[in-house]
């Protein structure tokens, strides 16, 4: 990310969002994003994605950037390169464990000789979900759904893997469970791993904790 920032324009006036942001995440790097509600965190996780669009700057992705792409090709090289685990676990709620780690797979324009079915298989055995392949997400606990996410989300080998609260929903134990299962398969897959969290816990996991306050970077440490 080089000089992004985000500003948004109503009848009261122009409020900046996001400051000269510039950032780079390196492959196994663990980066936690800290700081007050409103700081800015998850705007800079959405525009990182592509989902939302800067005022101005540029974000790179793998050596491209990102903004001179269309949305349908921003989306093809999401499915790419990128994975994403959210606090609400966004499970679809109408298809298996096995068939939500699917669905990413089958998503893509192109397999590249990954057979959908038995790589979402080990995944979920990877993540301790093998006895649960068609289970709904209904009859699964909180730590297990979001196992079935970290899985889904790992499946496609991305780049960069964006988390938004991933164990907000859980219980201390359950998510340092699932915290020590993400980071372990960040470090096995080279994913460069960003994730916003509130908890001092988590983020002390982390190589590197980036401070926001008001869309400004006020602190690096790591």
């Amino acid at each position: 990310m080089e000089n992004l920032s985000k500003s948004v324009t109503d009848s009261t006036g122009t409020l900046d969002i996001l400051c000269d942001i510039n950032l780079a995440f390196l492959s196994r790097q663990t980066t936690a994003i800290v700081g007050a509600s409103g700081s800015g965190k998850s705007t800079l996780l959405s525009i990182i994605a592509g989902l939302d669009t800067p005022t101005r700057g540029t974000v790179r992705l793998a050596g491209e950037d990102i903004f001179k792409l269309d949305e349908d090709a921003r989306a093809a090289l999401r499915a790419r390169k990128m994975g994403f685990v959210f606090q609400s676990f966004q499970l679809m709620g109408n298809l298996t464990a096995l068939e939500n780690v699917m669905l990413p797979l089958e998503l893509r324009s192109q397999s590249n000789g990954v057979r959908p079915r038995q790589a979402a298989t080990e995944m979920l055995k990877r993540v301790g979900l093998g006895e649960r392949l068609n289970h709904y997400p209904k009859v699964l606990s909180g730590g297990e759904q979001q196992r079935v996410a970290l899985a889904r989300a790992f499946v496609v080998q991305p780049a960069v893997l964006l988390a938004d609260e991933p164990t907000g929903s859980l219980d201390f134990a359950t998510g340092e469970r699932v915290m020590a299962l993400m980071l372990a398969l960040n470090q096995e897959l080279g994913t460069a791993l960003v994730l916003v969290t509130h908890d001092p816990n988590i983020a002390a996991r982390c190589q590197r904790r980036i401070t926001m306050d008001a869309g400004r970077i006020v602190g690096v440490q790591g």
